[in-house]
């Protein structure tokens, strides 16, 4: 198969299309590695030293410094370029999606199905999901142009590809996912869960490196998005792994209670809310069985270990990317909050990232190894 196109549902991009994705890639690293450093280069060097001359006293904490950063020609360019380089990337990415999309709904229309997929026109997204388009996505997660609609899971599962930068898995950003069961497999060598649910699932990326390691459990998975939702079943059919596919909210979902061995989710708790995190939880607890285990996945940063420079290239993901509740994941006490949902045998910590799990590793429980090489790990028990 193509390596562009690892499986039949990946939206196949032309020769130009690959180019005009592949310069995108080129241009968010060399923000990435380039720019980041002479914004930190420019914290560091000017706008501290001149902070400190003008009001005779160190910063109180990093959002000072950033008001100063914002009025410097250079601070500007960098935010501006940051952003539009995301959102050249959903471009580039949403005119392949809809130069094929009626080949992709095709597509999705799958004869005897091993999984399923339920939607619910009558769901309300939550308004931290709704109120803005997450990672600059037009639509977001959850937009849907009608009852065999796809697009949103193409432009995902595509777009992927170049806002992970190939670190993530190439083509198939999966490593979560293994990794997600590293973290499993290090707590639990033992482990066979039979009934598994996946939550914030988006078209499947996590989901089904994680079915592929139990191939006698029956594996769930819930998002918020009906086209999302269409894709990833459709993914997951054309990669032959069977998986029931529904759009729900992690909050509060139809399972009956104490139905599921294994909770699983990948970067998700960082794009939900401060209330909402104990609710997804509080649901956690509900639905799995006593001595059941759950394993939620999240960004390795953790803000008491950031410096300055890091601080306020966070408030960017916030401000300019809409990521409302990237301050909140990184403070979060996780270990106070599983404990007051009533989860034993609590940990915090960071695995390595793996493309393939194994068993009994001991990869779990040192310092961080910087994103995408280590991911902060909450798991406990029932």
């Amino acid at each position: 198969m193509d390596a562009h196109r690892p499986h039949p549902m990946m939206p196949e991009s032309n020769h130009d299309e690959i180019a005009e994705q592949l310069a995108i890639v080129d241009m968010k690293m060399f923000l990435a590695t380039k720019l980041d450093g002479g914004q930190r280069s420019l914290l560091e060097n000017k706008v501290l030293p001149e902070f400190e001359k003008k009001h005779g006293r160190e910063p109180r904490n990093h959002q000072e410094l950033r008001k100063e950063m914002e009025p410097e020609t250079a601070y500007q360019a960098y935010v501006t370029m940051v952003s539009t380089a995301q959102d050249m990337m959903w471009d580039a990415v949403g005119t392949c999606v809809d130069r094929q999309i009626d080949d992709l709904m095709n597509l999705a229309e799958i004869e005897n199905p091993k999984g399923s997929v339920r939607v619910n026109p009558d769901l309300e997204v939550p308004r931290y999901i709704s109120a803005q388009d997450i990672h600059r996505m037009p639509g977001n997660y959850h937009g849907t142009y009608g009852e065999r609609d796809v697009r949103q899971g193409a432009v995902f599962d595509r777009g992927a590809v170049v806002y992970q930068m190939g670190r993530n898995g190439g083509y198939m950003n999966d490593i979560r996912g293994h990794t997600i069961v590293s973290h499993y497999f290090s707590r639990w060598p033992e482990g066979k869960p039979l009934r598994i649910l996946d939550m914030g699932c988006t078209v499947g990326h996590s989901t089904l490196a994680i079915a592929s390691y139990f191939p006698e459990a029956e594996t769930h998975a819930i998002d918020v998005g009906a086209g999302m939702m269409r894709y990833a079943h459709a993914r997951a059919e054309r990669l032959n792994i069977p998986v029931h596919f529904s759009q729900q909210n992690a909050e509060c979902t139809d399972f009956d209670d104490e139905s599921f061995d294994l909770i699983t989710s990948s970067a998700m708790l960082h794009e939900t809310s401060g209330k909402a995190l104990p609710n997804i939880l509080n649901e956690c607890h509900r639905l799995l069985k006593p001595g059941g285990a759950m394993v939620h996945l999240e960004v390795p940063g953790r803000y008491d270990e950031m410096d300055t420079w890091s601080r306020i290239r966070g408030d960017y993901e916030i401000q300019y990317n809409y990521e409302p509740f990237w301050k909140g994941a990184i403070t979060a006490d996780f270990d106070k909050l599983c404990k007051e949902e009533n989860f034993s045998n609590v940990a915090v910590g960071y695995q390595d990232a793996t493309v393939k799990a194994e068993r009994g590793n001991t990869e779990f429980g040192g310092p961080s190894k910087g994103v995408h090489r280590s991911w902060l790990m909450i798991s406990g028990v029932k």
